[in-house]
């Protein structure tokens, strides 16, 4: 289920700050020929999803934010859908699409449950007989947190006082893991933003057979 703590302020459908190294990667580990149909879970106000779509790609949008996902109606009406948060299910008007890619970005460290999240997502793909999930979340390591402790930042990365922020910190590693749990097979992985092991986030590729 996509759970989204809050509702951000979309005022527009203008990009994040995440835009410019998030967007050129994501194009780069599509492939039209094998992700064909995509549902962007925690889709915001469709910033990415619109950018993916102006590529050719078949690809849908949900959030729980209703201002986000109004604001992405403006463009493509019948693109972008709420989630509803009571329902394990996808909306209505797309419950009956046979997505073999997801995609989301920057939501699992706002998840209080990921597990629950990741589940969502095998779910979709099974009706597909399997697919791929394609995760972005920031990247933390070692090398970039001991560089934050070592240069006082981590009381800033890591603030309790952001209402609606990060509640769960992820590596490579243990973001690995977590998919490996529900029987996915990790076959890419992207660090962006920065230079490399100080990267802002990470995008992993994990495919379900």
């Amino acid at each position: 289920m996509i759970i989204n703590y809050k509702d951000y302020g979309y005022i527009n459908g203008n990009s994040s700050c995440l835009d410019n190294y998030l967007t050129t990667t994501f194009i780069k580990i599509l492939n039209k020929n094998q992700n064909k149909t995509i549902l962007d879970l925690g889709c915001g106000n469709g910033w990415l999803t619109r950018k993916i779509y102006n590529y050719g790609y078949n690809i849908y949008g949900i959030d729980a934010s209703e201002t986000g996902i109004k604001i992405a109606k403006e463009i493509n009406p019948d693109r972008f859908f709420i989630q509803n948060l009571s329902t394990k299910s996808l909306p209505e008007e797309i419950s009956n699409i046979i997505f073999d890619t997801l995609i989301s970005t920057e939501v699992i460290e706002h998840l209080y449950d990921p597990r629950s999240f990741i589940l969502f997502c095998k779910q979709i793909l099974l009706k597909n007989g399997g697919g791929e999930l394609i995760l972005s979340t920031p990247y933390h390591g070692y090398l970039k947190n001991l560089v934050m402790s070592l240069t006082g930042k981590m009381d800033q990365h890591f603030t309790a006082l952001w209402d609606g922020g990060h509640i769960k910190f992820w590596s490579k590693k243990s973001l690995s893991n977590l998919l490996k749990e529900f029987d996915f097979e990790i076959v890419d992985f992207h660090g962006t933003g920065r230079f490399p092991y100080m990267w802002k986030s990470m995008i992993i590729k994990a495919r379900l057979k």
